[in-house]
């Protein structure tokens, strides 16, 4: 029998072989590239689609194989490099900008730094890239740096802006990002918040609401030129849940989806129940996630808080609280999946 890699792409179409090894794990595809030249061109495909290297060794070697090889560069499409656990020096972030110069066709990236790394500007690494991208997660600090590179990225969809920020220059251009629909953050300043959301279609957003700047932060939420749907909040705030909810009701009446952690207060039974009075004054909400410390209620306990969170806000559809159990309406009463378990 000829097992010649001619035979092989003859009886095996190249988009069968890409089915085969898309499931493969990275370790198993290795192998495979030294087998022959047909297995050796696709298997490169499925594995450089879509990256994530978690240590900084790896990322370093993976991002001196891009920068020379652009074979390998041209099939990338997702890349996560994390270096948050070391410091980097500036050869290696030269290296990083010829490497993403060569990443034609990435769509996904995610970049994350060390605090001190942060502090410093970092954004110049995208000079002279030619990618176009969806979506764009990275900790690099908010400054006039980054706010050119975003201006250079029309098509972005999902923006997430998750380091520690001080207040730098960071002004975007009023026509950047034209497609953002979901934008994420976790510790940066509501002028920044204000800044991404201003006059741009967000419909979902995550953020933090820190103590002295909660009304400030909501108020950012305004100025989305859309109606904003789904909202998740981190709230470092000491005063009860059921200050909060107002507040965001009275400039969100209409959102469907939230979700929120609370850290700073314990829950009680009690104050879970007085929650339901706040839930009143949303007018679209089908979903709502509520997670807070406390000592854990019981089964009869969060149905109740189900039953009276219903009856206060009739839209909802799906119910998750603390334990994790998630209810919802079934024969106009509510359950959860531990019923039907049962």
């Amino acid at each position: 029998m000829d097992d010649s890699p001619r035979l092989i792409s003859s009886v095996l179409p190249i988009e069968t072989l890409e089915l085969v090894f898309n499931h493969l794990e990275r370790r198993e595809l290795i192998p495979v590239l030294g087998t022959n030249s047909v297995f050796h061109h696709t298997a490169s495909r499925a594995l450089y689609r879509n990256i994530s290297e978690t240590t900084s060794v790896k990322a370093l070697q993976l991002i001196k194989t891009l920068a020379s090889n652009d074979t390998y560069s041209r099939q990338v499409r997702s890349i996560d490099l994390d270096f948050a656990n070391n410091l980097i020096t500036a050869n290696i972030l030269r290296l990083l900008n010829r490497a993403l110069q060569r990443l034609k066709s990435l769509t996904t990236l995610i970049l994350d730094f060390s605090q001190i790394d942060n502090s410093a500007d970092v954004a110049w690494i995208f000079q002279d890239c030619s990618f176009s991208l969806t979506t764009f997660t990275s900790s690099m600090r908010c400054d006039r740096s980054l706010a050119k590179f975003l201006a250079m990225q029309p098509k972005i969809t999902e923006l997430c802006l998750r380091g520690f920020n001080k207040e730098y220059d960071f002004s975007l251009d009023r026509k950047a990002l034209p497609k953002l629909e979901h934008f994420r953050t976790v510790l940066s300043y509501p002028s920044i918040i204000g800044e991404v959301l201003r006059g741009r279609p967000v419909e979902s957003v995550s953020m933090s609401l820190y103590p002295g700047d909660v009304s400030t932060s909501l108020d950012t939420l305004l100025l989305s030129a859309a109606a904003i749907k789904r909202l998740t909040v981190m709230s470092f705030e000491s005063d009860p849940p059921v200050a909060l909810l107002p507040l965001i009701a009275d400039r969100l009446p209409h959102l469907e989806a939230f979700h929120l952690v609370v850290l700073m207060t314990h829950y009680t039974h009690e104050i879970l129940l007085e929650i339901g009075s706040s839930l009143a004054q949303f007018k679209a909400l089908k979903y709502i996630t509520f997670m807070a410390p406390g000592i854990p209620a019981s089964f009869n306990d969060e149905k109740s808080i189900a039953e009276a969170w219903s009856k206060a806000c009739p839209t909802l559809q799906t119910i998750i609280l603390p334990k994790g159990l998630v209810w919802f309406q079934r024969d106009e009463n509510w359950a959860c999946l531990k019923d039907n378990e049962d």
